[in-house]
């Protein structure tokens, strides 16, 4: 097809950026998929994804992001190739991929059109609204229509959605609504008999965990604490601090200044009947907490810059989340569990001792856990779906 006006002009006007002609690895033999996030909200997703092919099929994947992502075993991570014609003929040229696979609506013109070019198939997954690049957005005469047209198949989140790209000149037999992919997410481990022990040790004592705290929030989650304590004076605090350091310091500075009863798993102690806070210092044990306690509060998200875990783990392990208003890399997953209403945000110390004192009531707890667990497990038929497409893809139909 030749090239549109559109086309034309944006090729034009685009620069070549650092990064060009990047290093590639090695392509493995055999089947490969190409799949795009256009940032790190869109990773986790097209990450689950991949590991699915890579997991099940056998199928190698290279995975693009401007953003760099941490290591996943058997993925590739690339940076995805500057927009412009020869970066993504080399790109194409290197990894020949057999299908490829976008997210949101992110359009990369040089790199569809080459990929159109070549028949290999282009799909559309969790779709926002169709745009150009960021740093190349204008208006290119027909482009949008042009690539839009090109997509076998465009799964939009909602109905604004699909409307958006079938506007934009996607074909109405391509667009589906079909809601958000299932995301990436690692569930901590535990060990059962670690668990157990330590559960018998609680007994019917009411738990919260404060995970990964930083300094300037210890004196909020005390307060809280002590709130809480009026409603009930046998509350366990789980605390780890967001410096496994610290708990020495922290542990010394709560006996002689807030005159709390206090343990540390680092001595090999216990959660007693008598002790009110129990430091712990493992970041591998993240999984065990998560589990013993029902109310997790993710530290970092009141005063920090966000929480340092993943509001994903509590909420696959069954625990109600408490959080404050600093979501940092997080936002969009706590826009989606708070839209849900799984999560209680809070403002200040006592905004959140208000809070723990109110999810001490059990159902109120399960209740927050089970829609935060409904928002963590959501997705997966979407994902299979688009599984099976690629699947059908690749057998060649």
């Amino acid at each position: 097809m030749p090239a549109s006006l559109g086309l034309t002009l944006y090729n034009l006007g685009q620069r070549r950026e650092p990064g060009a002609g990047v290093a590639r690895p090695i392509r493995p033999a055999g089947r490969l998929v190409w799949l795009h996030a256009p940032g790190e909200a869109a990773a986790g997703a097209m990450l689950a994804l991949a590991q699915r092919l890579i997991d099940e099929d056998g199928v190698a994947v290279v995975v693009t992001c401007p953003v760099a992502l941490a290591p996943r075993h058997g993925v590739i991570l690339q940076p995805p190739p500057v927009d412009t014609p020869p970066e993504a003929r080399a790109f194409l040229d290197h990894w020949r991929p057999e299908v490829a696979v976008f997210a949101e609506g992110e359009l990369r013109p040089a790199a569809m059109h080459e990929t159109a070019e070549r028949q290999i198939p282009m799909l559309m997954v969790n779709g926002r609204s169709p745009a150009f690049l960021q740093e190349r957005d204008g208006w290119y005469p027909g482009l949008m229509r042009s690539l839009l047209s090109r997509f076998r198949h465009i799964g939009a989140l909602d109905e604004t959605a699909a409307r958006a790209f079938r506007k934009a000149g996607a074909a109405l037999s391509a667009v589906a609504v079909v809601g958000r992919m299932e995301e990436e997410h690692s569930v901590p481990a535990c060990l059962e008999a670690e668990r157990a022990a330590l559960a018998r040790i609680v007994a019917s004592r009411p738990v919260w965990f404060a995970a990964g705290v930083p300094e300037n929030e210890e004196a909020a989650v005390i307060q809280a604490h002590r709130m809480a304590m009026q409603h009930s004076h046998r509350l366990l605090l789980i605390l780890m601090p967001e410096d496994p350091a610290r708990s020495s310091v922290l542990a010394q500075r709560l006996e002689e200044s807030e005159g709390c009863i206090v343990a540390q798993r680092s001595l090999d102690e216990e959660p007693e009947p008598e002790v009110e806070v129990f430091i712990v210092d493992n970041p591998a044990e993240y999984g065990l907490w998560y589990r013993l306690a029902p109310i997790t509060f993710l530290g970092g998200s009141l005063f920090g810059k966000g929480p340092i875990r993943s509001p994903q783990e509590p909420a696959a392990l069954g625990s109600a989340i408490l959080h404050g208003p600093r979501t940092g890399r997080y936002g969009p997953l706590f826009g989606r569990l708070g839209a849900a209403r799984a999560t209680r945000a809070v403002a200040s110390a006592s905004d959140l001792g208000e809070a723990l004192g109110d999810l001490l009531a059990p159902d109120r707890a399960a209740r927050l856990a089970h829609a935060a667990w409904t928002v963590a497990s959501d997705g997966a038929e979407v994902t299979e779906a688009v599984l099976n497409r690629l699947r059908a893809i690749l057998d060649g139909d």
